[in-house]
């Protein structure tokens, strides 16, 4: 009786064991199958401070008549550029209107006569710029306070920064804008003006950061929300790698580097970082281009690359 207990015994032991053995196995292959290797490479990453904010006139100037009375003809429409000293539109005043509505009852050659010795008053163009407001018709009358058109310099980008970001904006820094109606159009411009005044949204405090676009796309609308991506910082030269690929130990930055011999575990190798994006870190100290790393599969999937180009170059992200 005892010789089988000793049997039983021995038989679920080393059932025991072969099961722990082939856990364990099973575990490595599934660790392994989850690396993947990848190569440290070189390139340009910017550090950006993303935002949105929204396409505004720099200059917004209202045009009101010095004069009360009848508007006889508009000269301009909506999205027309104007110079300075270009008629928008022509006006009767009170009194001339009043004097043509009588002479027209009586007689043509009294009308003419009016016509002639009373010109029409023009509202003319202060500035250069654009149209982007006509807000009267022909045979409408309107009085002094009235705003007849409304004009704009240029169009410009504010930015809404928070104020744990407004510190590494600075006067002549790139940036990138692209609007929601137009997700496809990209318009690079430069920070002009950090405005001193903060504002309240939302209970979080932001600074209106003025963006001068290089070039105006007439597509460009007041009003339209913008999106902006401020580069506040930028390597070229630097050795790139997976954001994922750096891991925490003990309060330190550290990389899997593939051993010589194949293990699949890998060493862990101490590196310094730099600038990172959404994708990318730059590595300052520890490891070189061209290191093979390991990598796990969920920490990181390759930016999309149609051409030959290094796939660790910066790409723009996706919206």
């Amino acid at each position: 009786m005892n010789k089988k207990v000793l049997v039983g015994a021995a038989v679920f032991f080393a059932v025991i064991v072969f099961a722990v053995v082939w856990g364990m196995a099973l575990q490595k292959q599934e660790s392994a199958t989850k690396l993947r290797e990848v190569q440290a490479g070189t390139g340009t990453i910017r550090e950006t401070v993303s935002t949105t904010g929204v396409v505004e006139p720099r200059n917004r100037l209202k045009i009101q008549s010095s004069v009360a009375g009848r508007v006889e003809e508009v000269l301009v429409d909506e999205g027309v550029m104007v110079t300075k000293g270009d008629r928008l539109a022509l006006l009767s005043s009170t009194e001339r209107a009043a004097l043509l509505d009588a002479a027209r009852l009586r007689d043509k050659k009294e009308q003419a006569y009016w016509e002639t010795v009373y010109s029409k008053a023009a509202i003319l163009a202060p500035i250069e710029g654009q149209v982007i407001v006509r807000s009267i018709e022909p045979g409408q009358t309107v009085t002094t306070s009235d705003s007849l058109f409304v004009l704009s310099d240029r169009l410009i980008v504010i930015a809404y920064v928070d104020e744990t970001d407004i510190g590494r904006v600075s006067q002549g820094q790139d940036a990138t804008i692209t609007l929601d109606a137009y997700p496809d159009i990209v318009v690079r411009g430069k920070v002009e003006h950090i405005h001193y005044e903060s504002h309240l949204e939302n209970n979080v405090t932001i600074y209106h950061v003025d963006i001068i676009p290089e070039t105006i796309p007439k597509v460009f609308r007041s009003g339209m929300s913008a999106n902006i991506d401020i580069v506040v910082d930028e390597r070229e030269g630097a050795v790139l790698i997976p954001a994922g690929a750096v891991q925490n130990h003990d309060g330190q930055s550290v990389v899997m580097v593939k051993n010589p011999q194949g293990d699949a575990q890998g060493t862990y190798v101490k590196v310094t970082t730099g600038l990172q994006d959404e994708d990318l870190v730059e590595i300052r100290e520890g490891i070189e281009a061209g290191t093979t790393l390991l990598v796990h599969d969920d920490s990181f999937v390759l930016p999309e690359n149609s051409g030959s180009g290094n796939p660790f170059l910066p790409q723009r992200k996706k919206r």
